[in-house]
């Protein structure tokens, strides 16, 4: 690791802690009700909004009419946006003239999924698939919409640890509305300003078709990319609306547009730690989440950094230099821009894993081996490590739950959270919601195992992508795995190598990535309403205090902890023996996967 590149990984997070009080505390006054100074701009557009779709915002919701109403939401989001894809030959905007052949029916419900429940997996490649108005119309719409869905979830849940005796947990079009009208809007079109002035390109133009200097014809494909890229990563999706997502020099052109990428990246997530503390009364309570947050993040980018700096021990042994020099920046750059470097590389890596972004400015299959699993853990914690918009808010509050649940063990005591005693009913949410995950990714990813590596010869069961894998191994088994990881944990990023434009996986990812978020969101809003319900009790000398170093530590080895016993016998056959032979020497991608399970 270089100096300067440990210089800039501070620097980033500096600029996200010197965020989070004022954007956090504006966003409190927004979900409180208060005015702010957006509402002389922006108040009429929130009242609009109400008349528009027959919503009182003096009314509040029971947890389950808050649930339904998240569903509904998402049901007719995912509806549309099958649709709209399905019929996009038809439709304005479109002068590549991309019909229905270009989006099967199981491409069509994989992209729905992916863009309702904030994933933005792409199975597809953004620049030969989808016409302009598909690009604008739903993926830009959807971005907004998942974003705004994910917040109000998080506020719902603030509002069960604020609320003594009360049924309600708020209005879900209200909290919508909010997000969107005076939190997401007013910071994509700043963003999108700042990315045009980077040289990221923002037009309706038809391709350009040129003629290289060897003579041969190159198709350059444009489109409306500044205003989807700034909601992109504001609303941690990361669906690109190129193929090369943020390494594509009209998406991420400069060094200051990358610094920007990561920075929308965590603006939100950062700030709301310092909103929960001011709803909950206690700002102490919001920095220990905020420190737990940064705690787990440097620990993951430098783990990263430090592997990827070290490159491949085995060019070394064949005399080739794998140290960084005035000259060459050393290490593994395999499948990273140059532009970039490794730091940086390294950096935007862990960020958008961390949150449930996805956006990626390089291939985190060419990482090396242990560089690579710091990705893929980064998601397997439920993305709690600052996390998506909302999601890592109340992710790690679910994490809160089961931290204090085990101090209370350990001490004989019922456990308590800001005033609220965590029972039977908050530990069982919060553990169906950990357990439904985690199913989804080891389920899935065991059964497209066997019938990749079978279908090379052995086995095919039908509606199995036959040999859809590129690498044998304990490569080809992290690529799968990944690919459940990210779309359970909604995050959207990819290992190369996997072909998954296949009936089998659209359709298996596009149901990881709906368990991931539903079956994650409606434990936690059934614990909101159980924890609403209750009355505060007074803290006394036995409280187990929860914004001091100490609950940090707990709230920090409870995450880790709980993602290595779910996933370490699935992480030491991939990525891990993978390390252990890149240092041994061997060809590992020659290595058959039956024999590590031997």
């Amino acid at each position: 690791m270089t100096s300067v590149g440990i210089l800039q990984i501070f620097i980033f997070l500096a600029i996200i802690l010197a965020c989070a009080k004022p954007l956090g505390g504006f966003m409190a006054n927004v979900f409180n009700g208060e005015r702010t100074f957006l509402h002389p701009l922006l108040r009429w557009l929130e009242v609009l909004t109400y008349k528009a779709i027959g919503v009182r915002e003096d009314v509040e919701q029971r947890w389950t009419q808050y649930t339904a109403a998240l569903l509904s939401f998402s049901v007719f989001g995912f509806l549309l946006t099958y649709a709209i894809q399905r019929l996009q030959g038809y439709l304005p905007f479109n002068p590549q003239g991309f019909g229905a052949a270009q989006v099967s029916p199981d491409l069509a419900f994989n992209t729905a999924a992916s863009f309702v429940t904030n994933t933005n997996w792409q199975s597809y490649t953004g620049e030969s698939t989808l016409s302009y108005f598909v690009q604008m119309s739903v993926l830009t719409v959807q971005n907004f919409a998942s974003a705004a869905a994910g917040i109000a979830i998080a506020i719902a849940l603030i509002r069960g640890f604020t609320r003594q005796e009360k049924r309600t947990v708020g209005n879900f079009w209200v909290d919508v509305t909010r997000a969107t009208v005076y939190v997401l809007l007013p910071l994509a079109v700043i963003a999108a300003l700042l990315y045009c002035s980077q040289g990221v390109i923002q037009n309706l133009k038809p391709y350009t078709t040129l003629t290289t200097v060897e003579g041969a014809k190159q198709v350059i494909a444009q489109g409306p990319v500044a205003s989807q890229e700034a909601i992109k990563q504001l609303g941690t999706n990361g669906g690109g609306f190129f193929n090369a997502n943020a390494a594509h020099p009209f998406e991420n052109p400069t060094p200051l547009s990358n610094l920007l990428a990561m920075v929308l990246i965590f603006l939100i997530p950062g700030a709301l730690t310092y909103t929960f503390g001011k709803m909950v009364g206690d700002t102490r309570q919001g920095w220990a989440i905020f420190a737990a947050f940064s705690a787990m993040f440097l620990i993951g980018v430098f783990v990263a950094y430090h592997y990827e700096q070290a490159g491949n021990p085995n060019l070394t042994g064949l005399g080739i230099q794998n140290q960084a020099s005035a000259g060459q920046p050393g290490g593994n750059m395999e499948g990273k821009e140059l532009r970039f470097g490794i730091a940086n590389s390294a950096l935007f890596a862990t960020v958008t894993t961390d949150a449930s972004c996805g956006a990626i400015n390089s291939w985190h299959d060419s990482f090396t081996a242990l560089g690579g699993l710091v990705p893929m853990f980064n998601m397997m914690t439920g993305e709690v490590i600052f996390g998506g918009v909302g999601a890592g808010l109340y992710g790690i509050l679910l994490y809160c739950i089961i931290a204090v649940f085990i101090a209370g063990l350990m001490v004989g005591r019922t456990p308590e959270y800001l005033g609220k005693k965590i029972e039977q009913k908050e530990v069982k949410m919060a553990m169906l919601a950990i357990i439904a995950t985690a199913f989804s990714i080891l389920v899935f990813s065991a059964i497209s195992m066997v019938a990749d590596f079978h279908a090379k010869g052995y086995w095919n069961p039908p509606g199995a992508a036959a040999a859809n894998i590129n690498n044998s191994g304990p490569h080809g088994l992290s690529e799968i795995l990944y690919a459940y990881v990210s779309a359970t944990a909604n995050n959207g990023s990819a290992f190369a190598g996997l072909n998954t434009n296949t009936p089998w996986y659209n359709l298996t990812l596009g149901l990881a990535m709906i368990i991931g978020r539903f079956l994650f969101l409606i434990p936690l809003l059934a614990a909101a309403g159980s924890l609403a319900a209750k009355k505060k009790i007074p803290v006394t000398a036995g409280t187990f205090p929860t914004h001091g170093p100490l609950f940090v530590g707990l709230l920090v080895g409870t995450v880790i902890l709980v993602g290595a016993l779910t996933f370490f016998p699935a992480l030491s056959l991939g990525p891990i023996v993978e390390h252990f032979l890149m240092q041994s020497g061997k060809l590992f991608s020659m290595i058959p996967v039956t024999q590590l399970w031997s």
